[in-house]
């Protein structure tokens, strides 16, 4: 990588996931953890995003009247469910197919969404792209340089605003079953879609963030529970999946 001209796009993984552009709103697909993890994923914005802009998360839009950006939006599947609870989104994605796909199912939904086949760091220089909710999830272990994305997707973000990050914890659990399980014995995902070595510790994210006047208020496990074919949330365990709210500084 040239890091005299720093970006966060991995060509191999762009590469990846836009060959399974068509899949993405096949429940039963390639992309069918990311449906499954979906509700649980969609609660926990809802609910840390209204404790934090002081709304009914159970209201019908608790999110109206707030700017979202949701980086590697793939195929929009938190574009949709957050625009119904009235946010004004915009996704963006390195992959210009997985976009067209997310821009059709939007049409056919009836959801305006503003879908950009951009980077973040390059929309960080738009005049006007500054968000009150910022979305890093099931991203961050696919950029080429989690440095430079943190850098970018936190200037996006407004002061006072706050930011969702979803991510896998670089433990020898998760490499037993979130990459050789998922792929090579379960076959939840395609061989090769993950790279154990660029899952982010906790204490990383954190560290990654801090400079960036972000800091890290809550920190939740993902875990799957087999004989339920379900996933929840889970506050102790965070050894494999973990999602973070991270605030920044006023």
């Amino acid at each position: 990588m040239n890091h005299a001209d720093p970006t966060t796009a991995s060509p191999e993984d762009v590469e990846r996931f836009t060959a399974m552009a068509e899949s993405w709103w096949d429940p039963r697909g390639k992309f069918r953890p990311l449906h499954q993890i979906n509700p649980v994923r969609m609660a926990y914005i809802r609910d840390h995003a209204a404790l934090h802009f002081d709304r009914d998360p159970l209201a019908t839009e608790p999110l109206a009247g707030l700017r979202l950006l949701d980086i590697g939006c793939g195929g929009g599947l938190l574009c949709e469910p957050l625009t119904r609870l009235g946010a004004s989104v915009t996704g963006i994605d390195a992959g210009d197919k997985n976009l067209a796909v997310a821009r059709i199912h939007a049409d056919q939904s009836g959801l305006d969404i503003d879908y950009r086949h951009v980077l973040p760091e390059d929309l960080a220089t738009v005049a006007g792209a500054d968000f009150d909710i910022v979305l890093n999830m099931e991203v961050i272990e696919h950029v080429a340089d989690v440095d430079v994305f943190l850098r970018a997707s936190t200037a996006l973000l407004k002061p006072g605003g706050i930011m969702f990050l979803s991510t896998i914890n670089r433990t020898l659990k998760a490499l037993a079953l979130a990459k050789i399980g998922a792929e090579y014995i379960l076959r939840w995902l395609p061989m090769g879609t993950h790279d154990w070595s660029r899952f982010v510790k906790p204490s990383e994210l954190g560290r990654g963030l801090r400079p960036h006047g972000v800091n890290i208020t809550d920190l939740t496990g993902m875990i799957y529970r087999p004989l339920a074919d379900q996933w929840v949330l889970s506050p102790s365990d965070l050894d494999i999946n973990y999602l973070a709210v991270a605030i920044k500084e006023t």
